[in-house]
């Protein structure tokens, strides 16, 4: 009985784990979506005064454009498989992490 609880216990502990590895992930992977936005953006701004050629304008815009809504959009791809896999995904590092941890000491 005793040992029943215990692996509950463990069980709540390990999916507790998961939980907030998603978690973290998913506020840097937030951050690092921001980032990207500010830092292109103020690259595309900072240049502008610089372009002559309204085509190299509009060029420029679209690339941007399109390297923002591209990462974006594959960001948004990798946490959603990550938020239906995070078990497998997780539950893989954590049982690697333990077993460094248990191989240290």
């Amino acid at each position: 009985m005793e040992a029943t609880l215990s692996n509950a216990r463990a069980g709540a502990s390990f999916n507790q784990r998961i939980d907030a590895m998603h978690r973290r992930d998913r506020i840097c992977l937030s951050a690092f979506v921001v980032v990207l936005w500010c830092t292109l953006l103020f690259a595309l701004f900072s240049v502008w005064p610089y372009i002559s050629t309204p085509a190299i304008g509009i060029i420029l815009t679209v690339a941007c454009g399109l390297v923002l809504l591209f990462n974006t959009a594959a960001i948004v791809a990798m946490l959603r498989h990550y938020e239906e896999d995070k078990h497998f995904i997780y539950g893989l590092d954590l049982k690697h992490l333990d077993e460094m941890r248990r191989r240290s000491r």
